[in-house]
């Protein structure tokens, strides 16, 4: 096997964040092996978005590190990093034609082939201006923005909120059609059940900190629960 394929697509060790007194991130490290599709699951305030815009090099960190195929995170791995944020970041005056213009000029890895062809099969006309579409159609669009470049790592900042099952069943699908071998997918969600059919392993941030990490099938083996039913357990009411 090629040593970059034994790397892990992401390191992260050590990673805090401060906003003045407020902790975001506390002493956070995990590691996101490659080929595999990783839940990063906790409630609202959990410092899900936090680590992953740091990943992304949109945010500093504080303390620590987070490195992409072994380099850390700046320059030279915005390249090897797909990010789709939690709201659409496509200006809304684009017609969809032009936000795959623009992912075809700002990305040397997109496909715009691939794109085409989803758009198509979402029966999206490429006339259409962004700020007409419904939330769930503006969602799908941007997802097929990043998932249809060619990258090692894909950040999926709730991808499936807010959209009606339908709409998930095709993000999710469209997810699982692009990764490969050599990539891999942290996708953030408060949808549990709607993912863990797919997820090769999880991690549960709480208050900032690394409360649990495992596989589905590891976690029903030693508690009996999947990990909808964990989580609800650990951030009961």
């Amino acid at each position: 096997m090629d040593k970059s394929e034994m790397t892990p697509v992401l390191t992260v060790s050590h990673l805090t964040k401060r906003y003045g007194n407020f902790i975001a991130l506390d002493d956070v490290s995990f590691e996101v092996p490659r080929g595999k599709i990783i839940g990063f699951l906790g409630p609202n305030g959990s410092g899900k978005t936090t680590c992953i815009k740091i990943i992304a090099g949109l945010l500093t960190p504080t303390g620590g590190t987070a490195e992409v195929n072994g380099i850390p995170v700046g320059e030279g791995t915005k390249s090897r990093v797909a990010y789709l944020p939690e709201r659409n970041s496509i200006p809304e005056h684009f017609r969809v034609a032009e936000a795959v213009d623009y992912y075809a000029d700002f990305f040397a890895d997109f496909d715009r082939a691939r794109a085409v062809s989803m758009l198509d099969s979402l029966g999206v006309d490429p006339n259409f201006i962004i700020k007409n579409l419904s939330k769930g159609t503006k969602e799908k669009v941007q997802l097929v923005m990043v998932m249809s470049r060619r990258a090692d790592l894909y950040l999926l900042d709730e991808p499936i909120s807010g959209v009606d099952p339908a709409a998930r069943d095709f993000i999710i699908g469209t997810i699982l059609s692009a990764y490969s071998p050599t990539s891999s997918v942290l996708i953030s969600t408060h949808l549990i059940s709607d993912i863990e059919s797919v997820m090769h392993g999880f991690l549960l941030l709480k208050n900032g900190k690394v409360y649990s990490t495992g596989t589905p099938e590891g976690l029903k083996e030693k508690t009996g629960k999947t990990v909808d039913e964990y989580f609800r357990e650990v951030f009961r009411c």
